[in-house]
């Protein structure tokens, strides 16, 4: 199926609903629906950095933005019900592996009964036509396999985040099944597994790029853990814009849409975090040191890769910047932000030069893991 863009003149108008738009990719997703003219109401904690994307992209400025936690399910449902949406998309959660290492408890509560509060809370509103809800592709029970997880293959979970957002798929399916999927208005649910995700405006910790961004930028060391590891990696606005492409087919269907969706990258673009080092080095030039730091680490997977052949063949959905592209790009977002350019515009120039990629991805293939 040819790549498919995001339709403006769906989204023109449309009452969306996001939680966690204070994040990394609910700030990029918010920042597309503003420029698609969506009318956007964001749910979320205060940005969880600073800096921050939502704060120097000025994301706020084109949206309405509830400062509140998922886990009040009381105010959740009441901020769904005064911005009656008609699709929702929940990002919100805890979204670090080693925090949630040592954070099990708040880690679960977040991302299993925020993801209850969310369904619970569009069960009545009879605005809402769609839900997205957003986990990761380490909902699988990873076997360090060398071909792609499909999304039939077994959920698990060997540590508390990948646990905790395999119960919250579980929960989905519950919802989906028993209270959202029948009657007069059905509501069409779904979820989507994406991770190793890199872009301008991270700033979490623990995660390669913002590390590196932070320690190239002041001059110091960075310290990596797993150089070896193969990561799948892929840009922000790839997931970013399936979900807006899911968010337009559930709306029609509440039905056939209503599933898991892998959106990982192309096999090739699986690089060991030594290779994407040496790149984010080169890229930015002078001042970037990095070594191996050789302590006893929390366990983290060596190799997860996503089939994605669903997501291709039916949503029209395909990853369009290429791993030196999306590296590119990232650094010279971070480049712009510490010579203090308008992070607003640039980061709307970025969408804008990614969507106007997207038609030319037919143009040279890339491979889907077998």
């Amino acid at each position: 199926m040819p790549a498919i863009g995001v339709e403006q003149g769906f989204w023109h108008g449309r009452h969306v609903f996001v939680t966690g738009h204070t994040g990394f990719i609910g700030g990029w997703l918010c920042l597309w629906l503003q420029k698609l003219g969506a009318q956007v109401v964001g749910y979320s904690l205060k940005p969880p950095s600073e800096p921050n994307f939502f704060e120097c992209a000025n994301i706020a400025g084109g949206m309405t933005s509830i400062i509140a936690d998922v886990t009040d399910l009381n105010v959740l449902s009441q901020a769904v019900a005064d911005g009656e949406p008609e699709i929702v998309f929940h990002l919100a959660a805890q979204p670090l592996v080693r925090t949630a290492f040592f954070e099990p408890v708040h880690t679960f509560a977040t991302n299993v009964m925020g993801t209850v509060n969310l369904l619970e809370a569009v069960r009545r509103p009879q605005s809402v036509r769609a839900v997205a809800v957003f986990t990761t592709d380490k909902v699988y029970d990873n076997r360090e396999w060398v071909w792609g997880y499909r999304e039939t293959d077994r959920l698990g979970g060997r540590e508390a985040y990948g646990a905790s957002k395999a119960s919250a798929e579980f929960v989905v399916e519950a919802y989906r099944q028993s209270y959202l999927s029948e009657g007069d208005n059905p509501v069409g649910v779904a979820t989507v597994r994406a991770g190793n995700v890199v872009g301008g405006g991270d700033w979490a910790d623990e995660r390669l790029v913002p590390d590196a961004m932070r320690a190239f930028a002041s001059g110091q060391k960075l310290w990596i853990r797993s150089p070896d590891a193969v990561r799948p990696w892929q840009h922000a606005l790839d997931p970013v814009r399936g979900l807006l492409l899911l968010g337009e087919r559930l709306y029609g269907d509440a039905h056939a849409f209503a599933c898991p969706w892998n959106l990982g990258p192309a096999e090739e673009f699986a690089r060991p975090v030594s290779e994407v080092v040496e790149s984010l080095k080169r890229l930015w030039g002078k001042d970037a040191v990095w070594k191996v730091d050789k302590r006893v680490k929390p366990y983290e997977a060596r190799l997860l890769s996503l089939n994605s052949a669903r997501a291709w063949g039916t949503l029209g959905w395909r990853p369009t910047w290429d791993v030196e592209e999306m590296l590119a790009r990232t650094v010279q977002w971070y480049r712009a932000f510490y010579n203090g350019s308008n992070m607003h515009s640039l980061s709307l120039e970025q969408i804008a030069a990614y969507e106007a990629a997207v038609v030319s991805t037919d143009e040279q293939p890339v491979k889907q893991s077998a």
